[in-house]
């Protein structure tokens, strides 16, 4: 252990977080949002249920406890000056499609838009809230799941925390008895 050294404890998030930064998007009379979440986490397989963490001074936060539904849009290395941009503002006081020049379309499942640009959109319903008061987490059922089967080797971005990201790399393919 010499060579090692403690690391402070609010950081030990960006050594943990595998998964890619987000774009969730909501919409409540009309009016759509979204933030910008690198806290989740895969729950089940079939039907696949996601895990959020969404703070309560989050303004989807609010509408996620009032409409139950969301979209998690995948965006690739190619929208991450955006998706910052989106992360550090507030849907409270601006229209986010219109600000960062992201296009709405229409979802199956929900009420709510899917930003176009991303090449993965997963329709989701939030169908367990009963940590959200203590821990503000959520878990969500993903209804429908879309991609652009133009992008073949999606180079998404990573959160390692205060404005440090990693870019998805190179692709291991190893031995494995699972189906």
């Amino acid at each position: 252990m010499a060579k090692k050294r403690s690391y402070p404890l609010s950081k030990v998030y960006g050594l943990l977080e595998p998964g890619p930064v987000v774009m969730v998007t909501t919409a409540r009379k009309g009016q759509a949002n979204i933030m910008t979440m690198s806290w989740h986490t895969m729950m089940e397989f079939e039907p696949p249920l996601v895990g959020c963490v969404i703070s309560n001074r989050n303004y989807t936060f609010e509408i996620l406890e009032t409409t139950r539904e969301c979209i998690i849009n995948i965006p690739t290395v190619e929208l991450a000056e955006k998706v910052v941009e989106v992360g550090n503002s507030s849907g409270r006081r601006i229209d986010k499609f219109k600000s960062f020049g992201l296009t709405q379309a229409v979802a199956s499942c929900v009420k709510v838009p899917l930003i176009v640009e991303c090449y993965a959109n997963l329709e989701c319903r939030v169908i367990d809230r009963s940590m959200a008061t203590k821990y503000n987490f959520f878990v969500f059922e993903v209804l429908k799941a879309w991609i652009d089967p133009a992008v073949k080797d999606p180079r998404t971005i990573h959160h390692r925390g205060r404005g440090t990201f990693m870019i998805s790399g190179k692709t291991l393919i190893l031995p494995s008895r699972m189906k």
